[in-house]
């Protein structure tokens, strides 16, 4: 299949042209972690038997985060017993050669910035949640790695470089054979898909799909600053085609205002939808879009399915 790519607009512009119809936002409400916020959710997903969501639990003036496994009770979302509880921000799951694998973003002292962090993505995998084990990391300084199996088994990887490859963050796209070959110099030298966004503005992979045509479909968030430097996160979409790395435009789906009203974790948060994951429900033409709001907590609401137009 052909994908269509038009000119690199900018956040503006792409809000303006933005088509969705979005129904039934709601808060996930998360109890059992004391004053702790929730956000920057999984989707939920399937572990023995029951539903779970991964979250990035932590005070709100910190940045000190745990991931947490959530399953449901009575309407609240609880800290799964007896399950572990990871030392990462930002979680993110996929299923690969019949695992689960398992990653999110592990920071550390700045190696040369005093009073600073770094940060890297770590990956686990394991049969199910209570079976994850550390298999890989990724480059310093990268956020928003992600993984799919693709049709052939083979897996695809998108980076997220910054600096000099990257500037403020594109997406970059590499295949491999298996997760053995997950490296830190695969990684880096995944070329940028093209033509995605404006140098001062930035974006990156949340959840990759795999979809019906062995396309890939790309949700995710494309990011900018204002005058003031606040800061503003949409959730996106785009389709990829993995054996040419060419790239639809990119769409978004949503924005801050479409959600309940709450709080922010600071000023410059306040529109800040950080995608976490997609429910899609084909038969409906619908999705489920779950998210972090303004880093303090986590809603869902109900969009179309931004992927079902690559699929026809």
């Amino acid at each position: 299949m052909t994908l269509i790519k038009g000119d690199v607009k900018t956040c503006r512009e792409l809000l303006k042209e933005m088509t969705a119809k979005l129904m039934n936002p709601e808060k996930i409400v998360f109890t059992g972690i004391g004053d702790k916020d929730v956000y920057n959710i999984t989707a939920p997903f399937e572990d023995e038997g029951e539903l779970v969501i991964a979250g990035r639990t932590e005070l709100r003036d910190s940045e000190h985060s745990h991931v947490y496994f959530f399953v449901e009770r009575n309407g609240e979302w609880v800290p799964r017993e007896n399950s572990p509880v990871l030392e990462l921000q930002d979680p993110f799951f996929t299923k690969i050669a019949g695992d689960l694998v398992l990653g999110g973003v592990q920071t550390f002292p700045h190696p040369t910035k005093e009073g600073a962090l770094g940060w890297r993505t770590v990956f686990y995998k394991g049969t199910s949640i209570n079976q994850l084990k550390e298999f890989s990391k990724g480059p310093d300084g990268m956020k928003d790695l992600r993984l799919i199996e693709l049709k052939d088994g083979s897996v695809g990887v998108l980076t997220r470089p910054q600096g000099e490859k990257g500037g403020r963050g594109k997406i970059g796209w590499t295949r491999i054979a298996s997760l053995d070959e997950l490296t830190i110099d695969a990684i880096h030298d995944a070329p940028l898909l093209a033509g995605q966004f404006m140098d001062e503005e930035w974006g990156g992979a949340n959840e990759p799909h795999l979809l019906t045509n062995g396309l890939v479909g790309v949700l995710g968030h494309i990011a900018s600053f204002d005058q003031d430097g606040n800061r503003h996160y949409y959730p996106m979409a785009f389709a990829l085609d993995p054996e040419t790395a060419e790239v639809s435009d990119i769409r978004i789906i949503c924005a801050r205002k479409y959600f309940q009203p709450g709080p922010a974790k600071r000023p410059d948060l306040v529109d800040v939808v950080f995608s976490g994951g997609l429910v899609r429900n084909v038969d409906e033409g619908k999705a489920v879009l779950y998210a972090g709001i303004s880093d303090a907590e986590a809603q869902k609401i109900v969009i179309d399915d931004p992927f079902l137009p690559y699929e026809r």
